[in-house]
């Protein structure tokens, strides 16, 4: 099939890629001419894994393209689908304006019947809007609105995408949900056919269940804290049950990226909005909050002062396998030391370009490497569970730093192994070295 993506961002790209990977022909629209220049070269904006190799070889064989023009890539797609951000307001609710944007930009290039597809995450009751605005601009063309929301967790977004849990399709019109059903042929997962409201809210109540997961697991870590519980163990206790799950129970410095505070924040809204006030998930977000500040309270207590400290962070990320810096929790947490007056020297494997245009990135020093990022350090905080830094040689790292203090803030460590290499370790609702069990014999 020939398909458009409107917007070439990190969802419009993966999916475009992944598209042409299955043998449809993509063409991808932006209307930032340095991105496309950089696409039309090779250079690929985001790091993910597996993206680049797609892209390159689907570029090559002609089944992926790009352009600015949006009145091409209407013209040139049998489905056009919609994939440019949809930030926050002040308020938590989604500013649209990108949205209702690109919809008035189409409308004017329908030529032909179109299936107009809602890819970025809206709140419910957009794709009505997107069609009121279609036709108040273009009033005789011929086109349906689709709602077909992405479930993409940055780092593993291509497997994702090419092996999907389930695909949404909220379409209110059998013609549509035809050729939608075409588009994803070539992908083996079941297929979930709702209506349009329906299938909006689908993504907003999948997230804010993920989030509430963490929130939990994280308030029964303090109680592990209050107590001398292991929080690891707890959490396996309750993942064994069929019901729950292991999976989004991982204790740490609470959720971040470019998709869960947006979300939660914005199903809040949504449920203020309608009158049907959604209290828990506040609930979820104030745990949240509250969990970094319980760490940094840690790191108070154990260096006292925090002026002119030198601290070491491994991760700035908001999690591995991915160069997205954009709402990390690590990267909050580097803020808020830095505000204490705390020297700080960061090391990221892969997002450690990304945060130095931040406004952070000048006051802080970036280390090429994890070593080079402890010395002389009183302090090594662990804010983003990259692999490598579970296979680092501490044995350096012990002998490079000026005080051998760990603070795990995503439980990445055995506190046993780090207690026998001489270091001071405290993790998240771990219990005391003493009574806590190894994570290599569990």
């Amino acid at each position: 099939m020939k398909i458009t993506i409107i917007g070439s961002g990190y969802v419009g790209l993966t999916t475009g890629a992944c598209f042409a990977e299955v043998g449809h022909e993509v063409l991808c629209v932006d209307n930032n001419e340095e991105k496309i220049a950089r696409l039309l070269k090779g250079d690929i904006p985001i790091y993910e894994p597996g993206l680049e190799e797609i892209v390159l070889k689907n570029v090559a064989s002609g089944n992926l393209r790009f352009t600015t023009s949006t009145e091409e890539g209407v013209q040139s797609g049998e489905v056009v689908f919609i994939a440019v951000p949809t930030p926050p307001n002040e308020d938590g609710s989604v500013d649209l304006r990108f949205i209702e944007k690109v919809a008035r930009e189409i409308s004017p290039a329908i030529d032909s019947y179109k299936v107009i597809v809602d890819k970025s995450t809206v709140p419910v009751n957009t794709g009505e809007k997107v069609a009121e605005t279609i036709k108040r601009y273009a009033p005789d063309s011929d086109f349906d609105v689709v709602s077909n929301p992405e479930f993409l967790r940055e780092g593993c977004a291509v497997s994702d995408l090419m092996n999907p849990d389930r695909i949404v399709i909220g379409a209110n019109s059998d013609r549509a949900l035809a050729l939608m059903k075409k588009v994803y042929e070539p992908f083996m997962a079941p297929i979930l056919v709702t209506d349009i409201n329906s299938a909006e809210l689908i993504k907003h109540a999948a997230n804010s269940f993920l989030a509430l997961k963490i929130s939990y697991i994280n308030a029964v870590s303090a109680v592990c804290e209050a107590t001398g519980a292991d929080i690891e163990m707890v959490a396996e206790g309750i993942g064994a049950d069929k019901r729950i799950g292991r999976a989004f129970l991982n204790a740490g410095l609470g959720y971040g990226g470019s998709c869960f505070p947006k979300d939660i924040a914005a199903f809040i809204a949504i449920s203020d909005q309608l009158g049907t006030p959604f209290d828990l998930l506040k609930e979820v977000e104030r745990i949240n909050v509250t969990q970094l500040e319980r760490f940094i309270d840690r790191i108070r207590k154990k260096l006292w002062v925090l002026q002119d400290k030198k601290i070491a962070v491994w991760g700035l990320a908001f999690k591995p396998d991915t160069d997205d810096v954009r709402c990390s929790v690590a990267i909050e947490l580097v803020e808020k030391l830095v505000a204490e007056g705390a020297q700080i020297t960061a090391y990221d494997p892969q997002g450690a370009e990304n945060a130095k245009n931040l406004p952070i990135g000048s006051k802080i020093k970036i280390a090429d490497s994890a070593e080079t990022a402890v010395k002389d350090a009183e302090a090594l905080i662990i804010a983003t569970e990259w692999p490598e830094f579970a296979s680092a040689d501490f044995f350096a790292v012990h002998k490079s730093m000026l005080a051998p203090l760990i603070f795990d803030g995503r439980n990445l460590l055995d506190p046993r192994k780090m207690a026998q290499l001489g270091f001071e370790y405290h993790g998240i609702g771990r219990a005391p070295v003493e009574n806590a069990p190894s994570t290599e014999n569990s």
